[in-house]
């Protein structure tokens, strides 16, 4: 079958390699239908995340079909048109019986690197490096799903591929951003980065009650989509001053809730930005953690920063003292794809949450290396490119 690999820091490729099997009771092969591109691939491309092996198959956001199944497999069936959550999960242990789903205890067989990183090991995510399992990614035209009765779910009948797809990573981890910020109804939520999971955590805090969503980000383009398509406000660092802008639209506050969905490649302009440009270029930190830096000290006192955008290691200049001298509440995590995705499916049926605008770039496997190219350079408008196997 045709994938496309990881060949070296900044070198993709599409080539030949063997198709998956079934190697346990409860895996799923399935047919990829789409695979859509993500910021936190970059992250693996561009040798900021460890444990990548040349040769390795990219992907983790996808949808497609169901071909084979293994006897343990209860639930679907060939022929299920599945969207699958990109976190491996068990179902079986404490955290997944929780809905900790991104914690799991049994789906990452490869736990020494986060061991040794981060104390302990969180759970396999499909196509992200040996660190988290060394599973083969989605870029492919096929891919083998461990635990299948637990990470795919049947798709409605109506919803179209470009839009599920995000059902599998986008919608999910936006959602967990927002529902991570405990709202009740009226409040002010800012949101940095006006990608997919930036656009589709700004509607989940709609959604959930806020009554004033401030989506931030330098792309004209992008933030000309989510103010038509979400009817936020926005902010474009790359001509205002972020914090002195929240302030006056605030009130002198601050918002009340901030969503980092950027990580640790963000961007900024100043000083500080090229600092943390040049130590990470040097290896000298892991890091940039400039969004995170804003939020912390854009919030209002007592308030809430949510932080899902991708960290793998340590950062330099963090605010702690404007964290707890200001109380506020920090929390952040890998999402948990299997807690989220069947209410986010139902909404989707429904109408509430609409993503097929983020895919607009689809494109077949074969181009998948231009396809990473448009988005990380962010040429010609482009939210997402989508990876389609079998188009011709």
């Amino acid at each position: 079958m045709r994938a496309l690999c990881w060949e070296g820091v900044g070198k993709l490729a599409v080539r030949d390699v063997p198709e998956p099997r079934v190697r346990a009771e409860g895996d799923i092969i399935v047919k990829v239908r789409a695979s859509s591109v993500c910021g936190s691939d970059l992250h693996l491309i561009n040798g900021f995340l460890p444990a990548m092996r040349a040769g390795d198959i990219l992907g983790h956001e996808f949808m497609g079909e169901v071909v084979e199944t293994g006897p343990g497999v209860r639930r679907l069936r060939v022929g299920d048109r599945v969207v699958v959550g990109s976190v491996v999960a068990c179902g079986g242990c404490w955290y997944c019986r929780t809905e900790q789903f991104s914690l799991c205890d049994n789906s990452n067989p490869q736990p020494v690197m986060p061991e040794k990183l981060w104390g302990h090991s969180p759970a396999g995510i499909l196509g992200y490096s040996h660190a988290a399992g060394g599973y083969s990614g989605s870029h492919a035209e096929y891919i083998r799903v461990p635990f299948g009765d637990i990470g795919a779910f049947k798709v409605p009948d109506g919803v179209p591929d470009d839009a599920v797809v995000f059902a599998s990573d986008a919608m999910p981890t936006g959602w967990m951003a927002a529902d991570f910020c405990g709202l009740s109804g009226g409040e002010v939520v800012a949101v940095w980065g006006a990608g997919g999971v930036g656009q589709m955590a700004a509607r989940a805090a709609q959604l959930l009650g806020a009554g004033r969503v401030i989506v931030i980000d330098r792309l004209p383009e992008r933030l000309a989509t989510a103010a038509d398509r979400l009817g936020v406000e926005t902010i474009n660092y790359a001509e205002t001053d972020v914090l002195e802008a929240l302030r006056e639209m605030t009130a002198g506050r601050g918002p009340d809730a901030c969503i980092e969905a950027v990580g640790m490649e963000a961007h900024d302009v100043g000083p500080a930005y090229a600092y943390d440009k040049a130590k990470q270029s040097a290896r000298l930190s892991t890091d940039r953690p400039t969004s995170v830096r804003q939020a912390i000290m854009a919030c209002r006192k007592g308030g809430t920063v949510s932080i899902v955008g991708v960290y793998g290691g340590l950062v330099d200049k963090f605010p702690l003292g404007a964290a707890m001298n200001k109380a506020l509440v920090l929390r952040m995590g890998q999402m948990h794809a299997q807690r989220y995705i069947p209410m986010l499916l139902d909404r989707l049926a429904a109408g509430e949450i609409d993503p097929g605008y983020l895919a607009t770039h689809p494109m077949s496997l074969e181009e998948g290396v231009r396809g990473y190219e448009i988005f990380e350079k962010k040429q010609d408008a482009c939210l997402r490119s989508v990876l389609h196997p079998a188009m011709a």
